[in-house]
């Protein structure tokens, strides 16, 4: 990679002390490991809309479908203020083009879900998402999010990643392409949204089958909304065997009986979770180039994201 990815995340989280209580919340993942593939946009709605550090620490009050920013112990209302302050950030960050954002978790100004919401019965709403955070979601509604929890859940952190990946692919065609590369990007994803949906990629090939007879900026928007709806589905084992079972059925000509065999013990393998899918992706890999295939060359769903972030190794 010779550009970093831009990336949107709560501040705390690169070890800035911005936190209520004067802390952060480093993560080496994310600074160390991360850090090496992304540029990231820091934002903390807290200290950035003018609260001092320490303050009063805040949490989240009244209904989880509409719930109010206050202070816990004053009871003091934030949620206008708040709100007028964060309209005008995500203005600014449109300009950013974001391929993401990692929220922190449990946040009631930044969490994206599970927080608690403290309701009038007295028993707390673990349903709550915080302020910023759900308004950023409905405001860029197809930018892949995650918070710092779910990151270190190695099946949602490669999700994660590899939406980010996609999305960051689809911006850049969105400047320049035409029909023809959406048809292009349709087909090197292939593999990889049938490893997530089946059904989605169907639908997206009868959207792009259609082409000729929508609006360019209809089409695309209909076509980007569908692949990341397909791509909020995790690729599971189940998913991503029948997709390496496909793959398969293009080295039956080339390949000799003990390479197949090999394949399909190592598939065979990976669907009973005894081997993580970078052992059969490795082995497609070394047939892709032994035998060059050049539809597999192609197909995004054998390279989604740097190989040294071992991602794979680890679902």
């Amino acid at each position: 990679m010779h550009d970093k990815i831009k990336m949107g995340i709560s501040s705390c989280l690169l070890g800035e002390k911005v936190r209520y209580d004067g802390g952060h919340k480093l993560d080496r993942f994310i600074t160390d490991t991360l850090g090496q593939y992304f540029e990231w946009v820091p934002v903390c709605p807290e200290f950035e809309y003018g609260l001092p550090v320490p303050r009063e620490p805040l949490h989240l009050v009244g209904s989880p479908e509409s719930p109010r920013l206050a202070t816990i112990k004053t009871g003091i209302d934030h949620t206008a203020k708040m709100l007028q302050w964060t309209e005008k950030r995500l203005e600014g960050l449109a300009q950013e083009n974001l391929n993401g954002f990692i929220f922190k978790s449990k946040s009631p100004s930044s969490g994206i879900g599970g927080v608690k919401v403290y309701t009038p019965s007295g028993i707390p709403s673990q349903r709550g998402v915080g302020i910023f955070g759900g308004a950023f979601m409905r405001h860029f509604p197809l930018t892949p999010v995650i918070d710092d929890g779910r990151l270190h859940n190695p099946r949602l952190r490669e999700n994660f990643i590899e939406s980010v990946f996609v999305f960051h692919r689809w911006q850049t065609l969105l400047k320049y392409g035409s029909i023809n590369d959406l048809i292009e990007f349709h087909t090197s994803h292939k593999l990889l949204m049938l490893a997530h949906s089946p059904k989605q990629y169907s639908a997206l090939g009868q959207l792009v089958a259609s082409a000729k007879k929508v609006k360019r900026e209809t089409l695309f928007f209909a076509y980007i909304q569908g692949f990341m709806e397909g791509m909020s589905l995790l690729a599971t084992p189940k998913k991503n065997t029948n997709v390496l079972m496909h793959i398969s059925g293009y080295f039956k000509k080339v390949t000799s009986a003990d390479e197949k065999q090999e394949l399909l013990e190592v598939i065979e393998n990976y669907r009973t979770c005894l081997i993580p899918l970078i052992v059969p992706i490795t082995l497609v890999k070394h047939y892709v180039r032994k035998y060059n295939i050049a539809y597999l060359k192609k197909q995004y769903y054998l390279n989604p994201h740097p190989m040294e972030l071992m991602l794979r190794n680890h679902v």
